[in-house]
């Protein structure tokens, strides 16, 4: 069993399954331009990185590219329009909230999604009143890896830094905890490419799955 008195969640990949709405929406432009369709692995192992990410999978273009702002406008159209569609909370992470809203310990949602899409997922999921907190890219001067919406996130939870938990299925979560002096959990079941050995991003734990997270943080409790 670990100590703790709150715990923070990435959202995309850790809290949340968001790919399916994201493929959905990638492989919609896709059509769009007459293109063939992406694998699903594919484009889920690119979704923590963000839409550049994805446009660079789909059509092998980049920021500085001249028509990369017209594609990325038109990825966000497509998946505001599918947000939430397909979009789940992981299994048994649901248990894990239930546990900490019943022992009385804060959690919150600390992402680089923007808030107006974050905010529509957590309120059709009906998380958005039982998390104290959502702090999301614009709600900060610097994202993760940057240690300020951690550090933010900890305050409002109102619980010192160090006995706060970061769970996160990115090397950047993992870094912004570090950067916060904040314990960390890789979520193993996140959006991580198969090439990428999570050993090597130094967190405090690995959790394989949820259920496993669970009997991490509340075992011992249990028994």
């Amino acid at each position: 069993m670990i100590a703790f008195s709150g715990l923070l969640f990435d959202l995309d990949g850790t809290l949340l399954d968001t790919a399916p709405d994201f493929v959905t929406s990638i492989n919609s432009l896709l059509d769009r331009y007459k293109r063939a369709h992406l694998d699903f692995d594919l484009i889920r192992n690119r979704v923590s990185d963000g839409s550049a990410s994805l446009l660079e999978l789909a059509f092998n273009v980049t920021p500085i590219d001249l028509n990369f702002d017209t594609l990325q406008n038109e990825l966000l159209t497509l998946y505001l329009k599918h947000l939430g569609d397909k979009t789940k909370i992981f299994p048994h992470i649901n248990q894990i909230l239930t546990e900490c809203d019943q022992r009385a310990l804060p959690w919150g949602v600390v992402t680089n999604k923007p808030w107006m899409y974050t905010e529509r997922l957590l309120k059709r999921l009906n998380l958005i009143n039982r998390a104290r907190c959502v702090i999301c890219s614009d709600h900060v001067k610097k994202p993760k890896p940057h240690p300020e919406s951690l550090q933010l996130g900890s305050m409002h939870l109102n619980i010192k830094i160090d006995e706060c938990i970061y769970i996160g299925d990115h090397s950047r979560d993992i870094l912004a905890a570090k950067n916060a002096k904040m314990r960390s959990i890789v979520a193993a079941w996140g959006y991580i490419n198969k090439h990428e050995d999570i050993s090597c991003w130094d967190a405090d734990w690995i959790a394989l799955t949820p259920k496993k997270l669970f009997d991490l943080l509340f075992k011992e409790l249990e028994n």
